[in-house]
């Protein structure tokens, strides 16, 4: 009698490559019924460190795991999470303190590797107990998305511009102190539809002035004289640092701004302060502001707490319609794109001494925070820039 052959079991992570804001549908099969297995997420960051998070579960009747329906009874997160070995990812034992997951290069996708464990395990325990494996490309440029160096009237940035001739609703992207030029939620932008420029304030070796006050209205010049962009549809995206140029920008009165949208608030004061010290020009009145704000706050932030009550502020000049809020409980500083991992607390700044940074935040709420609010600021940006568009600037499709 010839035995009826077991089949092995199967992993399947769909879509194969996406962009690092798309989910991902995780399924396991052709297992016991009731049995313990582990779902484990490894990859390798730009600089080699080793990022890795995992998931206890015990099959269903039919043999089968399935993320977007079972619950994680264990390991780095627990509940129903499909998205949870992405956004629970942290660096594995031995990794340096302090780790922060940034990417670099935005023309390269990051790599995760999906592995199916027997038992009841943790990463360390592979080798000896994979039964699956299957890999998935993280992406933050879609295809035909152009990437473009400015070096501009002072201005350092990377412009990306969707797939197609435009012309484009545009939004600046302006990022906190850390220094450097920040690509990634540029990138992600315009893989979603909108032109988005990028720029670096301090510490980019093609600067010629460190902090200038006045970059981003250079910036909002070069975007209006850009023959794909369509000059009276630019909005502004501000965290940490880049809140106060983002406002201030906002509400000069010889900048047409037409969407703002702000995150991971900072005590707007701190700023003023180092800008006068600085011998800035530090000028901005809330109250002038002329155009919507997407205001979002991470209640747990460790960083720069908001102080200021912006809404109080445009409620007593007649302007409350203007101003949206999205509060998010256990949410740190540093709300970023979807499924990003969560860094409670990392490197800032190495020079010219290693500097910690305590950003705060808890890892399930901060993800289901970064999750939300991304989803409303495309939507608020939708709405804002591209509905309802002018001759001038044709509704640009979003790029699904």
């Amino acid at each position: 009698m010839i035995g009826t052959q077991v089949p092995a079991p199967v992993l399947t992570v769909t879509p194969a490559r996406g962009l690092v804001d798309d989910p991902i549908c995780i399924k396991a099969g052709f297992m016991p019924p009731n049995h313990p297995v582990t779902l484990c997420a490894q990859m390798r960051s730009e600089n080699g460190d080793l990022w890795e998070a995992f998931g206890h579960y015990n099959t269903s009747a039919d043999g089968t795991v399935n993320l977007a329906r079972d619950h994680s009874v264990g390991g780095s997160y627990l509940g129903c999470e499909p998205m949870g070995l992405f956004w629970a990812l942290q660096p594995g034992p031995g990794e340096r303190d302090g780790l922060r997951l940034r990417k670099k290069n935005v023309k390269i996708p990051l790599i995760v590797d999906i592995s199916l464990l027997e038992g009841h395990v943790t990463p360390r325990e592979r080798e000896n107990s994979e039964l699956a494996v299957a890999t998935t490309e993280r992406w933050y440029m879609a295809p035909g998305v152009q990437r473009i160096d400015i070096r501009q009237n002072g201005v350092v940035g990377t412009l990306f511009l969707p797939p197609g001739p435009g012309r484009f609703p545009a939004v600046l992207d302006l990022w906190g102190m850390g220094g450097g030029l920040v690509e990634y939620r540029s990138s992600l932008a315009a893989s979603r539809g909108f032109a988005s420029f990028s720029i670096a304030y301090m510490e980019h070796k093609d600067l010629t002035v460190q902090l200038d006050i006045d970059s981003s209205d250079k910036a909002i010049n070069i975007l209006r004289e850009h023959p794909q962009i369509c000059g009276d549809r630019i909005g502004i995206i501000g965290l940490c640092y880049g809140v106060y140029l983002t406002l201030r920008t906002a509400t000069l009165s010889d900048v047409n701004v037409r969407r703002t949208v702000v995150y991971s608030i900072p005590y707007l004061k701190v700023w003023k302060l180092l800008l006068e010290l600085a011998k800035s020009n530090m000028y901005m009145n809330i109250e002038n502001l002329a155009c919507p704000l997407l205001y979002i706050l991470g209640e747990d932030d460790q960083n720069f707490p908001s102080t200021e009550n912006i809404e109080d502020i445009l409620k007593t000049a007649g302007k409350s319609h203007l101003y949206t809020c999205l509060s998010y409980p256990g949410a740190g500083h540093l709300i970023e794109p979807p499924y990003t991992p969560h860094s409670r607390m990392s490197v800032w700044r190495i020079k010219p001494e290693k500097m910690l940074a305590l950003w705060g935040g808890h890892t399930a709420p901060h993800a289901a925070a970064q999750e939300d609010a991304w989803k409303e600021i495309l939507k608020f940006l939708d709405k804002n820039l591209r509905r309802h568009s002018p001759p001038s600037c044709p509704y640009v499709k979003k790029v699904e």
